[in-house]
């Protein structure tokens, strides 16, 4: 029988752009809760993950990746997120790939250590170091004058090596009960992870440079009885991008709206209606009164 008392807290899950922050709250939760592409910067949005155990509650707030260069008012934005998402947790798990650190690492470990909280460094991706012996010097050279919790070395996307991760993660929370209902596993709406998921499209399917460029608003979600139909636009900031979006015929999309219908699907557990429009909105990533009108804060 287990005795231990059951513990429930706020982790904030920190790193550079492109480490696997969303991958790992995404496994830590058993749901999609959080886009994830191979693009730096997919995460724009402060957003809670709900993973819940026998042993206790891990309440994950997934961030935007930190980094120095800060060119448009979005980024600018997506730093705030970030550093705010440190504000009144419990416990930090600070991502890393593994057999990397360089600047912007350095940079969320001095965010996080001027914050106070307890720090986990999260090496993540270790499945894909081909030569497993710089794992344990590189491990020792990064922990070299920096302060951690705990170390460990884990693979998000295959899930190895998170039972010891949230048991050491769970310890730094507090003793209390659940704050969030079993079957919950996020704080943002079926509206919002309806955008994110249209955009999740978008950042895997374009070029190298329109998908940040691109930002997606719900117009429209009903519930129709076992259907939900949602209203997509895609904003774009010029007229050659929307071209690029809607493709040859439309035919990319049609392919967004089809792949981003079949992840709703899955995610909601009803049957969607997806129908989606590409507009313009010149510099609306620079334009601070346009990002908080499509949900940026």
């Amino acid at each position: 029988m287990n005795t231990a008392p059951h513990r429930a807290g706020h982790v904030a899950v920190i790193g550079r752009p492109n480490v696997g922050k969303s991958t790992l709250v995404n496994a830590l939760v058993g749901a999609k809760v959080s886009i994830t592409s191979n693009r730096p910067q997919t995460t724009r949005h402060r957003l809670l993950g709900i993973a819940t155990f026998p042993e206790g509650q891990l309440l994950l707030v997934d961030t935007p990746g930190i980094h120095r260069e800060q060119k448009r008012a979005m980024n600018r934005m997506m730093n705030r997120a970030a550093r705010g998402a440190i504000e009144g947790v419990d416990a930090a798990m600070l991502v890393v790939r593994a057999g990397q650190w360089d600047d912007e690492d350095g940079l969320a470990y001095d965010v996080l250590r001027s914050s106070g909280v307890p720090v986990v460094l999260v090496v993540n991706q270790v499945d894909r170091l081909k030569d497993k012996t710089v794992l344990l010097p590189y491990l020792a050279k990064i922990s070299e004058g920096r302060e951690f919790a705990a170390v460990h070395p884990i693979s998000a996307l295959k899930r190895k090596g998170l039972e010891a991760l949230v048991r050491d993660v769970l310890a730094l929370v507090p003793e209390q009960a659940a704050l969030y209902a079993e079957d919950e596993i996020t704080d943002k709406s079926q509206r919002f992870l309806a955008g994110e998921l249209v955009r999740e499209q978008l950042m895997r399917q374009l070029g190298d440079e329109v998908p940040y460029a691109t930002t997606v608003e719900i117009e429209r979600f009903v519930v129709d009885g076992a259907l939900l139909r949602i209203g997509a636009v895609i904003w774009v900031e010029r007229d050659g991008q929307k071209a690029i979006v809607i493709g040859k015929g439309g035919e990319r999309l049609r392919e967004v709206g089809s792949q981003s219908r079949q992840q709703m699907e899955r995610l909601f557990g009803s049957k969607v209606f997806l129908e989606t429009w590409v507009r313009v909105r010149e510099g609306w990533s620079d334009d601070e009164a346009a990002l908080r009108a499509f949900g940026y804060d």
